[in-house]
């Protein structure tokens, strides 16, 4: 097919971000006699700076980490200080501004080259039931009072026992064996993961209800996390997305599996109440000191040897900017997101942060399959959150299609990201042939 609508966009998108990019180097260029070097050189050493600041805080105590915290706030103020000292506040401004307009326009057309996970019409279930977590969320489900919404539109409510500890999976099986025909969850990931198991064991259709404290599922599924109750109007008007679900040594995950260093500090009994706190005590010894494992890992080949955190996710996570929060933009592309982190000095935490996923310290791929092993019997693992201990080796897999998810028509947050940024594959949209694909995606 032939070049139109969403491939002409991304074409004139792509080609406005690189001649914005190329703005910016010719005002550096120009400025030269101005300093325009001078620019580059102060925002490069305090791009070293901070990043040697951060490694400081985080893996030091005492006189070292706050000295740390100095570097790492001090040091990008001290750049603005010397561009306005030196008269080079106008040619950083114009250099940033125009810098920040490609990476818009670039982002912009990856987005419109990007398919999204699409729905189809569901009937309405005759015989839903939903397991709800009183106590998720600090009490959603009373505050929002879903167990009445839930019942006026027809539905079954297992309110669980917080004072015990119930098997979830066993109550959402016993209501499979009583005949319902979907499984809903308000409740946080951890949860909805365990619920979500078992509906695609059965194939039926399951409904995700944000009642916890992230609900980083629903975020990525388009749901409003600020009304829960939003989410029950998929019980008389939905539709169905078919996506993805994880598999850690047998047990489902909907968002993340963690090795390394997060999981070592959620296992912590002190995490709960105090979680920066307890993170910022612990990580010294996990990361310099004795108390830190090393993990190795083979993703559909690829190995990652003595890495101090591995990151497994149900589809990979990008970040719409710098700052903003990481979400997937896409449930159902079959692959699992790995992310691998080795950074043992205050050096490669600044390489890390001048060059980013081109820094040795970071490992950013996509698999089918990853198989993480460690010098010990079993490691501890966080799967949505939730703190276990695996035997090695921990392998994670990924289920296509295997979840049939019940969403509203209405969904308010459905993201609309651009793929990871590759300025290679901004130069191809730009000049070279672009076609439409049946799936929706333009292909250069």
């Amino acid at each position: 097919m032939t070049d139109s609508g969403g491939g002409a966009g991304a074409r004139m998108m792509a080609r406005c971000a690189l001649l914005a990019a190329l703005g910016a180097v010719v005002v550096l260029v120009l400025a030269q006699g101005r300093g325009g070097l001078l620019v580059v050189l102060y925002g490069v050493l305090g791009l070293i700076a901070c990043g040697a600041g951060v490694w400081w805080f985080v893996a030091r105590r005492g006189s070292v980490r706050l000295f740390g915290a100095l570097v790492a706030v001090g040091a990008p103020v001290l750049v603005l200080v010397l561009f306005v000292r030196e008269g080079l506040w106008d040619t950083a401004l114009g250099a940033i501004a125009l810098w920040a307009v490609a990476l818009a326009c670039a982002r912009a057309a990856l987005r419109a080259t990007r398919p999204t996970t699409r729905g189809r019409a569901a009937p309405r279930p005759r015989r839903p039931v939903l397991l709800m977590n009183p106590k998720s969320g600090g009490g959603k489900v009373g505050r929002f009072e879903l167990v009445e919404r839930a019942q006026e539109l027809g539905a079954r409510v297992i309110v669980l026992d917080t004072s015990t500890q119930q098997d979830v999976g066993a109550l959402a099986r016993r209501a499979v064996a009583e005949g319902a025909d979907l499984l809903g969850v308000a409740g946080g990931d951890g949860t909805q993961a365990l619920v979500a198991g078992v509906a695609a064991e059965h194939r039926l259709p399951f409904l995700v209800i944000p009642a916890g404290t992230r609900n980083h599922f629903a975020l990525d599924l388009g749901l409003d996390r600020s009304d829960p109750s939003r989410s029950l109007d998929a019980l008389t008007g939905g539709e169905e997305l078919r996506i993805d679900l994880g598999d850690v040594a047998g047990r489902a995950f909907v968002n993340t599996v963690s090795f390394g260093v997060y999981a070592d500090i959620v296992q912590r009994p002190e995490y709960r109440d105090a979680k920066a706190g307890t993170a910022l005590n612990a990580m010294p010894d996990l990361l310099v000191g004795d108390a830190g494992r090393r993990l190795d890992a083979v993703a559909d080949g690829a190995v990652l040897v003595a890495q101090q955190a591995v990151l497994v996710s149900n589809n990979p996570y990008v970040s719409p900017d710098a700052l903003g929060e990481a979400r997937r933009p896409r449930l159902d592309s079959g692959e699992l997101g790995v992310l691998g982190i080795r950074v043992e000095s205050a050096g490669q935490a600044a390489d890390l942060a001048l060059r980013g996923e081109l820094s040795p310290g970071l490992t950013v791929m996509t698999a089918r399959r990853i198989e993480v092993t460690a010098d010990a019997g079993e490691i501890p693992v966080a799967v949505d959150g939730e703190a276990l201990m695996l035997p090695t080796p921990v392998t994670c897999t990924l289920r296509p299609g295997a979840l049939r998810v019940l969403v509203p028509r209405n969904r308010p947050g459905v993201p609309a990201l651009a793929p990871r940024l590759r300025w290679r594959r901004i130069i191809v949209l730009a000049f070279g042939r672009t076609a439409r694909t049946s799936g929706g995606e333009t292909r250069a």
